[in-house]
């Protein structure tokens, strides 16, 4: 047990095991945290399922409750509902191209791509176990090395953060299919629609034209539904029937088949974790390692580990064993990163994202105060944090399996109910992130921008990361400049810095080679053969 908590004195191990099976007690003798658990994981898969509805919202509902929990059981329900609402992100994701969480984005036209082949099922089951295997990873390695991995997260200033925010921008560019001078056009697209509203670092306002709804900037959200969401059903009404969603095979009775389909995404999972293993060991440690940056989080988790997997695809593999392994390398780093976000959380009660922040207000509550002192004083409750987070990911495997069943009905309703439907979903996930009409204005037009968008070729990924990452960019570019009185050189004073830079640098490569190749093979295409 000394493992877990490295800041005790010694000669303390009998009572750390007693704490330590209190605290199994506490989390699996209890039969009230397992009906939480298995509630919060249905809310979980259901707000998570709802393009505009985040895990952060769910959260944040959740709280007038837990001031009438224990901290136990409030912690339960909140890891819980987290770990169920990001992966339920990939419903949407994969049956309509709208992305139900951010980190999706990164992922939305390849998966979509699979549905469109009656094959939803078959990616949604990889999803669900890569992400409760990332979450399981990161779980244990919070147990066994929380503390250390949380110095990695001290060395980050303002200026690493500038450089890691570049590095997840370049990465939308390289993992964009087509012309990488269109994916290139839509990232800054992204980054001009993020420098609308009251400028982050001077408060000055920018391309408002005096209307004020325009002072609070264009909220990503809705503006991710209408450019995948919204988008999507115009470009299928505007081509009429050529471009029908397939369902998968009814050639099984429905038991039979889903049997069937479970069993196939355990051998499926089990062929990629023996084929795979340096992937999915580099998605499970990137998703933990991003993850606990403040203000990094599972999104770019998700967009870098893309990224990573695409770069080192093997040769050997085909285009489509190669997608899906991207695809679980990004469902593993994000969920991992879930635990990652606690680190710093727990060890300097620093929030890793807005839910941990929300966490140390509801630990707070309870009179825990997160930092150093909660490993000594409060162990019993850090070590029922780690076994919380093993549970949750392990119950996320049979209630996302029935999700997965239940949410394949979508595929069989016929298209003049389904848009409409879409629709709805879109115009109600947009309203209700702030009860504002400007937000559904804002998904409509950028929908119509996506229809265009994607009519002309240009991908849609790096406009939706250029919206969540310019604001944040642009801050710490500012903040940068300012510590070193102006000098751009203070951007590579620090080696972190450095090293980081040379990342970006490295990245940059590998898009010119890619555009190289790219452009030889399209000559080559267009040659004529000789006679």
């Amino acid at each position: 047990m000394q493992l877990f908590n490295r800041g005790a004195p010694p000669g303390n191990d009998q009572e750390m095991n007693e704490e330590f099976f209190q605290a199994l007690t506490e989390v699996f003798g209890r039969w009230d945290v397992w009906l939480i658990v298995i509630a919060s994981a249905v809310y979980g898969i259901f707000v998570g399922a709802i393009p505009g509805l985040t895990a952060t919202m769910a959260v944040a509902l959740f709280v007038p409750i837990a001031y009438w929990m224990d901290p136990v059981a409030a912690l339960a329900a909140i890891v819980t509902m987290v770990a169920c609402a990001i992966f339920s992100g990939d419903l949407p994701t994969v049956l309509l191209r709208i992305p139900g969480t951010p980190a999706s984005a990164a992922y939305a036209d390849d998966a979509y791509a699979f549905s469109k082949r009656g094959e939803s099922e078959r990616v949604l089951g990889l999803a669900l176990l890569c992400s409760a295997f990332g979450g399981i990873v990161g779980a244990v390695v919070m147990m066994l090395v929380g503390q250390q991995l949380a110095r990695v997260a001290s060395w980050f200033s303002v200026t690493e953060y500038f450089w890691l925010y570049l590095i997840g921008l370049t990465c939308a560019i390289l993992v964009a299919h087509g012309p990488k001078s269109k994916a290139l056009l839509s990232l800054l697209l992204g980054l001009f629609l993020s420098t609308i509203g009251l400028s982050a670092a001077h408060m000055e306002p920018r391309f408002t034209f005096g209307i004020p709804s325009l002072y609070q900037g264009i909220s990503f959200i809705p503006a991710m539904i209408g450019l995948f969401g919204l988008s999507e059903v115009l470009l299928i009404l505007s081509q009429g029937d050529a471009r029908s969603l397939s369902s998968s095979d009814q050639s099984l009775p429905p038991q039979r088949r889903w049997a069937a389909t479970i069993a196939s995404a355990f051998h499926e999972f089990g062929d990629r974790f023996r084929h795979h293993k340096a992937g999915t060991a580099r998605s499970s440690f990137l998703g933990i390692l991003v993850g606990m940056l403040p203000g990094a989080g599972a999104d770019i988790a998700s967009w870098v580990s893309f990224a990573a997997s695409r770069r080192a695809a093997s040769s050997e593999d085909s285009m489509e064993t190669e997608t899906l392994h991207s695809i679980g390398d990004a469902t593993t780093a994000n969920n991992a990163a879930l635990a990652g976000s606690w680190i710093p959380a727990l060890v300097f009660g620093i929030p890793g994202d807005s839910i941990t922040a929300i966490v140390i207000g509801v630990l707070m509550m309870k009179n825990v105060t997160p930092g150093p002192q909660i490993f000594n004083e409060q162990s019993s409750l850090v070590f029922s944090i780690y076994l919380i987070f093993l549970m949750a990911n392990l119950v996320l495997i049979p209630v996302g399996f029935l999700a997965i069943r239940l949410s394949g009905k979508i595929l069989s309703i016929p298209k003049a109910i389904l848009f409409p439907l879409i629709i709805v979903f879109c115009i109600t996930g947009s309203f209700a992130l702030n009860g504002s009409s400007f937000d559904v204005i804002t998904m409509l037009v950028m929908g119509l921008i996506g229809l265009l968008l994607t009519r002309r070729g240009f991908p849609l990924g790096p406009v939706v990361l250029g919206i969540i990452l310019g604001g944040p960019l642009e801050e710490r570019f500012v903040q940068s400049l300012t510590a070193s009185e102006g000098s751009p050189m203070g951007l590579v004073s620090r080696p972190l810095s450095i090293a980081l830079a040379l990342v970006l640098v490295g990245l940059v490569v590998a898009i010119w080679q890619s555009s190289q190749r790219e452009r030889q093979r399209n000559s080559e295409a267009g040659r004529p053969s000789a006679r």
